[in-house]
């Protein structure tokens, strides 16, 4: 072979080596290529960690890596929450929460609000049911509604601390003329065990906490804090019922649960976030899974950023002005731009 020849060959073999260095995705560009972790601010067992957890395993498929469910309560989801803005916004780290971001910042928990996050999906409400012991002399929720108003400041109800989703609801009640005696405990477990204990006289749970204890007969169902009775008790009444007028506080989701990832993540990362969390939501398992614990369905009513963006205004600022009005709030939403839209 002659030196001219073995010239151009050398030349073509670099062409072909830059050419193929530039055409090939390295494995560092292709997302998900390691284990995801997604942190559930609160503890174990309540209703974000047992939906976080579904939607996880249905994530897994669609994203073809397994997924790390991190359950880090305290402050109300405020120290999780900064655990995944302080990951580094690769995906990595994502965050399946509640409310919570909506109220900490006029709590005074924090300085975070969902303006910090993009949001990859609403993904479910898990409805509000007022529940007692099964040995309660309460048997309807008319029955303890008037024993409220009977003896104000005398019935029990335990709740998850001040701005959670029971002490909205006690403040609910309030606005009807219905003062409690609230005991705070550190998750929704604690409450039913409460009630269980017969410590207090009721508790407002997410259904799909109670469920178990309601099909063992340990707890009675008195009512739904909503405007829906719900297909599977279809006897029993909602708190729109007892109380009229409260129709305008009850048709907002008590407990939104919603997937978040850190704002600075890349638009790609998002997109196939976004996508794979579509497909996992049309997946038979979790289907019956929100049939089961009769889950409302935000993905479809907010199946968008923008409806997700204007959803999450509307509920802090309904949730936050109620907080501020009850003197519970240490801020003002106005301190932080939350405008007081009219109801």
């Amino acid at each position: 072979m002659n030196k001219k020849l073995v010239a151009v060959l050398l030349v073509l073999a670099s062409l072909f080596t830059v050419w193929g260095a530039g055409t090939t995705e390295s494995n560092d560009d292709v997302y998900p290529n390691k284990p995801i972790t997604m942190v559930v601010p609160y503890g174990a067992g309540g209703t974000t960690d047992i939906s976080g957890r579904q939607l996880a395993v249905q994530l897994e498929k669609q994203l073809g890596v397994s997924i790390t469910v991190m359950n880090q309560g305290g402050a109300s989801g405020s120290i999780g929450a900064r655990t995944v803005l302080d990951a580094k916004p690769d995906g990595y780290t994502i965050l399946f929460t509640a409310e919570s971001l909506g109220t900490q910042r006029v709590m005074g928990l924090s300085d975070m609000s969902y303006d910090d996050f993009i949001p990859i999906m609403a993904a479910v409400n898990d409805p509000k049911v007022i529940v007692v012991g099964k040995d309660s002399p309460y048997n309807t929720l008319q029955d303890l509604v008037n024993d409220i108003k009977s003896r104000p400041g005398k019935v029990k109800m335990s709740y998850t601390g001040p701005g959670g989703s029971g002490h909205v609801q006690a403040m609910v009640y309030g606005k009807f003329g219905m003062e409690m005696a609230l005991t705070a405990y550190p998750g929704g477990a604690d409450c039913i065990l409460a009630v269980l204990g017969k410590q207090v006289d009721f508790t407002n749970s997410n259904f799909s906490t109670v469920r178990g204890y309601l099909d063992s007969g340990d707890l009675k169902l008195l009512g739904i804090s909503g405007l829906n009775r719900l297909p599977s008790y279809p006897d029993v009444p909602t708190l729109a019922e007892i109380l009229p007028g409260s129709e305008k506080y009850l048709s907002n989701p008590f407990t939104p649960l919603n997937l978040l990832v850190d704002k600075d993540v890349p638009a790609n990362v998002v997109t196939t976030l976004r996508d794979a969390a579509n497909k996992a939501v049309q997946t038979p398992e979790w289907k019956a899974f929100v049939a089961d614990n009769s889950l409302d369905k935000l993905y479809e009513a907010y199946p968008d950023e923008a409806s997700m963006r204007a959803f999450y205004k509307e509920w802090e600022s309904l949730v936050s002005w109620m907080l501020y009005d009850s003197g519970v709030a240490k801020h003002s939403p106005a301190d932080f731009g939350i405008e007081k839209l009219n109801y």
